[in-house]
């Protein structure tokens, strides 16, 4: 929403602010401990996802087995509203639905944490995650639906579909938003090939996608997996050949030091132009490629 407080007419994930009823959490900045994967940031995730989109990531006991809770969505929507207006947390919401039920925390699989660049006074230190609706569950209640306050009008498209009207310029993504989007796309989506509707997909082959980009998360080392690494976008000092914003990912925030233990990505950049409106022509390029085509250019230009 143009008049939101942050990020205002960008397309962000679900999210928002901890609460106390999330859970505990280090108020010390310089923690390394408040900066990973925690219960905390897992039960706010959820909720947040609940009051934004309807979505509730819960079952009827702690068994793996069990499907997610289905709830109407006249039920649901009067549980956001409590929620997000304070007259009940979660926890106590979801025991009124059902006395055995518990949020799936434990099927989250953690997908990055951010934090605010150097250069930007406003600071936030952002837990991302991913979860796998089971591809048998088809129920309505997994769709996301308005609740005219936080949400207008949910829409539903596959990550390379964001990516692409990002780079038409339709609509405005920021770099942690585009990155996940960029890698979840390259290993569930196939544009040229896949039906129009995900949901056409054969099962068998959305589990083998969705194999194949859990593996890459908690796999592909540069040098730490996905799932920790702790990424704050910091601008290099040469532009991309196109006069783009080169951002490195190799960094923490100014909250951390080099002897936290947490690192970021050292195998890719950011290309970005930035505009009044927020950031335009944002890309990923391979951090060893960008570096030869920039020698390539420099070479080049040496012999005129």
């Amino acid at each position: 929403m143009k008049k939101s407080s942050a990020f205002p007419s960008a397309h962000v994930f679900p999210g928002g602010n901890l609460e106390p009823s999330d859970g505990p959490l280090p108020q010390d900045d310089s923690d390394p401990a408040r900066h990973v994967d925690n219960l905390a940031y897992r039960t706010g995730a959820i909720r947040e996802l609940f009051e934004e989109s309807g979505v509730l990531l819960a079952r009827e006991s702690s068994s793996p087995d069990q499907p997610l809770l289905s709830l109407t969505s006249d039920v649901r929507l009067a549980g956001r509203n409590a929620v997000h207006g304070g007259k009940l947390k979660l926890s106590e919401w979801l025991a009124q639905q059902s006395p055995t039920a518990v949020l799936d925390t434990d099927s989250l699989i953690p997908f990055t944490h951010w934090i605010t660049p150097i250069n930007v006074p406003k600071r936030f230190t952002t837990q991302m995650y991913v979860y796998f609706v089971p591809v048998t569950d088809r129920r309505r209640h997994l769709l996301a639906t308005a609740d005219q306050v936080e949400t207008m009008s949910p829409e539903w498209k596959s990550a390379s579909a964001w990516i692409s009207e990002a780079r038409a310029g339709k609509i405005i993504l920021f770099p942690p938003q585009f990155i996940l989007l960029y890698l979840i796309s390259s290993f569930l989506d196939k544009p040229e090939s896949d039906p129009p509707e995900s949901r056409d997909i054969p099962e068998d082959e959305r589990v083998r996608r969705r194999t194949a980009l859990e593996k890459f998360m908690r796999e592909d080392r540069s040098p730490v997996p996905w799932t920790d690494k702790v990424l704050s976008p910091g601008p290099l000092p040469m532009k991309w050949i196109d006069g783009r914003q080169l951002l490195r990912l190799d960094r923490q925030g100014y909250e951390l030091g080099e002897g936290s233990g947490l690192k970021g990505d050292t195998s890719k950049l950011v290309l970005v132009r930035f505009s009044k409106e927020g950031p335009r022509e944002v890309d990923v390029i391979d951090r060893k490629e960008a570096e030869r085509r920039l020698a390539e250019v420099a070479a080049s230009s040496a012999k005129l």
